[in-house]
């Protein structure tokens, strides 16, 4: 069994979908979920009316024991285990994963009509600190296209990766290609350029690598860069894209029916997210899931 995935938990609606994406995804995985609670989750109350740790203790039990019921309801041979920490949520969260865990899940609250995430400042703290890959969930997954709570859900859709072939990752390579394997969906690559003075700029300022130059040129680096991926993953189904313009745009655009969309984090950058990755995560539909990497 590989490592577990960790989700945290909450009685928030999207902490619901949360449980749900990773108990699907655990299952997927054929590996543990381990659901986290901390004592502290609900942040900004007055000393005078916050319950007494007795009360917290009962009420987060009954919620794990929910949770627990949940998962056994949607996805009956995974194995779990659930842990309540007394601490804030963030650093709970990261501590639960540890150097053991494969994933971090957490739910996002989504914008209704204008779609897209709010992502708070635990989400925006884990995301920017995590070790492990942090798959971002809206409060509606599976309603999509499945039907409310239905096994699959968003997972059965294509998966979106953002690549940048001046500096490719293996490591966003990797978690993109094994989750469209693993759900057996067709990966949709995204390379993305501005005007190219604005790239000469970014390399005199040492960002990236040499411009590739033309559309063709682009798009023969882009297939340079995947070619070792299609390979390794034969099963996949891959359809590259090579667009002028900018990356956030193309990629929420792209996992507008997407179940999945990939992005970076420099993980060197501390808790600088990255502006492409940081509008991504708050405009995309879907699921995100933000990889770390060197």
């Amino acid at each position: 069994m590989s490592r577990p995935v960790v989700v945290g938990v909450d009685d928030s609606d999207e902490s619901l979908a949360a449980v749900d994406w990773a108990a699907d995804e655990a299952a997927a995985r054929d590996t543990g979920l381990r659901l986290v609670n901390a004592s502290q989750w609900q942040e900004h109350q007055l000393q005078a009316v916050k319950p007494s740790r007795e009360t917290r203790t009962d009420r987060e039990q009954s919620l794990l024991g929910a949770m627990e019921e949940r998962v056994r309801a949607r996805q009956s041979g995974v194995v779990m285990a659930t842990e309540e920490v007394e601490d804030a949520p963030a650093r709970a969260l990261l501590a639960a994963a540890g150097s053991d865990a494969d994933l971090l899940v957490l739910g996002s609250t989504g914008l209704g009509t204008v779609g897209g995430f709010i992502v708070g400042s635990v989400g925006q703290e884990v995301v920017a600190e995590a070790k492990h890959p942090v798959v971002l969930v809206r409060p509606d997954y599976g309603d999509r296209e499945a039907g409310a709570g239905a096994p699959g859900g968003d997972a059965r859709r294509k998966v979106v990766l953002g690549l940048d072939v001046r500096d490719v990752q293996d490591e966003l390579l990797d978690f993109a290609f094994a989750f469209a394997e693993r759900h057996a969906v067709p990966l949709h690559i995204v390379h993305t350029w501005h005007h190219p003075g604005l790239h000469r700029h970014a390399e005199a300022a040492g960002h990236g690598g040499p411009d590739p130059g033309t559309k063709a040129e682009r798009e023969s680096a882009l297939s340079d860069a995947v070619r070792p991926y299609r390979d390794r993953f034969p099963g996949v189904k891959v359809s590259e894209e090579a667009a002028p313009g900018r990356a956030a745009s193309h990629l929420v655009h792209a996992a507008s029916d997407a179940g999945l969309v990939v992005v970076g984090r420099r993980a060197a950058s501390g808790a600088h997210i990255g502006s492409v990755t940081h509008a991504v995560i708050h405009h995309a539909r879907c699921p995100v899931a933000v990889v770390p990497h060197a």
